[in-house]
């Protein structure tokens, strides 16, 4: 059974940084396209960034420039390096597969972006 951990997350000031790790129980992460979603209160849940297997990246325009996505393979871990962020980042933020599988979510990690 695949378990996904998320930490990684905190309360900061606007213009801070954070870096989200995203740990998984099995290897499955060597073999597919990984990303970072999130939902903020009230909206629908979003795709943030996302790592094709052989590292390939993109990012959603509300994030582009400011967040990296890493992965590392061999610890079965995905990143994501959270740079000047803003109060509207605020959100529940989660990794899964591309595209998402819904037995795979876990519990999130929240990042909350004070102004």
């Amino acid at each position: 059974q695949v378990q996904l951990v998320e930490s990684g997350g905190g309360l900061v000031q606007a213009g801070d940084s954070l870096r989200l790790s995203c740990a998984a129980s099995l290897s499955i992460f060597s073999s597919r396209n990984l990303a970072w979603y999130r939902q903020a209160p009230g909206k629908q849940r979003e795709l943030v960034a996302l790592i094709t297997r052989g590292g390939s990246t993109n990012y959603a325009d509300s994030v582009k420039g400011r967040f990296t996505i890493s992965r590392d393979n061999v610890k079965n871990t995905l990143y994501l390096q959270m740079n000047s962020l803003k109060p509207e980042d605020t959100a529940l933020y989660y990794c899964n597969i591309v595209p998402a599988n819904s037995d795979y979510w876990g519990q999130g990690t929240q990042v909350t972006v004070s102004s």
